[in-house]
């Protein structure tokens, strides 16, 4: 593996963000600097985390960042519930984001393992 970028789970991670622009684009106006702004942080910092992370020189470094990638994943699942539970978006609409975020929580998940292990 020559860089983070060969990680599956960093490409689905920022293919995810780029699924969650697509849908958050139809929020209200107002909620521009609000809970947009919050899914936004939150769904681009997994990414982020994990490519931090890959450039660490050491495991434990590594598996913090990819421990915050996970925290940051949870964060975004929350508030896009959070969205629906305020009718911005229906339930529907977030199928295929929950599916690719459980499966970038269960391959963070093993990574960590086997980095700690």
């Amino acid at each position: 593996m020559k860089s983070y970028r060969d990680l599956i789970v960093w490409q689905k991670s920022v293919h995810m963000v780029t699924q969650v622009y697509q849908l958050i684009s139809k929020f209200p106006d107002e909620e521009k600097y609000g809970l947009t702004s919050q899914i936004k942080r939150s769904s681009v910092s997994v990414s982020s985390n994990i490519a931090e992370g890959y450039g660490r020189n050491y495991t434990k470094d590594y598996a913090r960042f990819l421990q915050i990638a996970r925290g940051s994943l949870f964060e975004m699942q929350t508030q896009l519930q959070i969205a629906v539970n305020l009718d911005f978006i229906q339930d529907k609409d977030l199928e295929e984001i929950k599916n690719l975020s459980t499966e970038i929580e269960k391959m963070l998940n093993v990574l960590i393992k086997k980095l700690l292990n």
